[in-house]
């Protein structure tokens, strides 16, 4: 005999947690089910833009951060530098394993039931169920199965999501002493590579740093060669790294399914993410939120309803801009530089207007087009 719950989740990162939150809200019986135990590390940037706090205030999670951002400094390969804000906060920076672990806590109080170390091997189904086969060969049984596993785990194969676009993201996190905090304290330096659609990145956490690189897959050591470079121009290279991590982003395909049967796939499961700066807590938190209630309405068709009113327009806007920057990166370096430019990435960092709205300008949408 199988446990039965009317909503069963895979995955305990934000994706998963917002869709145990929503689903045990909504009063459905609702499990998760997490292979390793909170808190953990997760190789992750680490910046919450405005669509991530709103989430967040809906579960109510205050965010744990470390830093707000209130000023960024861009450059090109190092040079041509300029520096934007000092005017209001932008960004929210937070590690990963401290906020995973206060979703864990809400998702709790909301009702859910957390089952950590319970590794997840695989997904089957049948007329009125869809079942977790746990790593002990016993089966969990759920009316409505959510899949937040990551983009690589067994709900993304179940389910049959392609992805068109992987990156290689590479991240140290340096721990710095006071003066060096001080230094980066409320700065988030933005480089743009020198691999096509590449960027690097410094986000400060406290007494740490989070340095990383990303850039297509298929470059590999051109990018750690990118991270090797970033490190040493920015005199980090002899500090050693508490963490030294890599991991693949995949961004979905167009056509990529999102719903099988009684099988939902959010955040990174689902290849969901912002194609450009490949920001992914946002795109987690709200797909968890949408899959979790249309999981306890017993109402798949409402996920995706509310995936293409919302997150999907995003997606696409981000692709176009990612084709026009991989091909002419110092041209979108001297944008931002402009008003229009700046207030177009800075809303976006307070997700008040987002890339649809900006590529739908007559001017931006012609722009974009020449530069593709």
């Amino acid at each position: 005999m199988s446990e039965q719950w009317d909503v069963v989740v895979v995955g305990a990162g934000p994706a998963g947690l917002a869709a145990a939150h929503a689903a045990a809200g909504a009063g459905a019986r609702t499990l998760v089910l997490e292979r390793a135990r909170h808190p953990r590390y997760k190789t992750c940037g680490g910046g919450l833009v405005g669509a991530s706090l709103t989430a967040l205030d809906t579960l109510g999670v205050p965010p744990p951060a470390r830093d707000h951002i209130d000023t960024l400094r861009f450059t090109l390969r190092g040079r041509r530098g300029f520096t934007r804000g000092r005017v209001d906060p932008l960004l929210a920076m937070v590690r990963r394993e401290e906020l995973d672990d206060a979703l864990r806590e809400a998702a709790e109080k909301a009702g859910a039931v957390v089952r950590q170390r319970c590794a997840v091997r695989g997904v089957e189904k049948d007329e009125g169920y869809a079942y977790a086969r746990l790593a002990d060969g016993t089966r969990v049984a759920g009316r409505y199965l959510v899949g937040a596993d990551g983009s690589a785990g067994v709900t993304a194969r179940h389910v049959g999501v392609h992805c068109g676009q992987i990156d290689l993201g590479l991240e140290l996190e340096l721990p710095v002493p006071r003066p060096l905090r001080e230094h980066w304290r409320g700065t988030v330096l933005i480089d743009w590579g020198p691999l096509p659609g590449s960027y690097g990145w410094v986000f400060p956490k406290d007494d740490r740093l989070t340095v990383g690189v990303i850039a297509a897959k298929g470059y590999g050591e051109q990018t750690r060669a990118y991270l090797r470079d970033l490190v040493t121009r920015l005199g980090l290279a002899d500090i050693e790294p508490a963490e030294d991590s890599g991991h693949l982003t995949r961004c979905r395909s167009a056509d990529s399914p999102l719903v099988k049967g009684r099988v939902l796939v959010a955040g990174d499961a689902a290849g969901l993410l912002e194609p450009w700066t490949r920001e992914g807590i946002s795109y987690a938190l709200r797909s968890g939120l949408l899959a979790g209630h249309a999981a306890a309405a017993g109402d798949p068709a409402r996920y995706r309803t509310g995936l293409d009113r919302t997150l999907i327009p995003e997606m696409l806007a981000g692709q176009r801009l990612l084709a026009a920057f991989a091909r002419h990166p110092g041209t979108f370096h001297a944008a931002l530089a402009t008003a229009p430019g700046w207030r177009a990435f800075r809303s976006f960092c307070h997700s008040d207007g987002g890339f649809a709205r900006t590529v739908a300008r007559r001017p931006a949408r012609l722009a974009i087009r020449l530069l593709s």
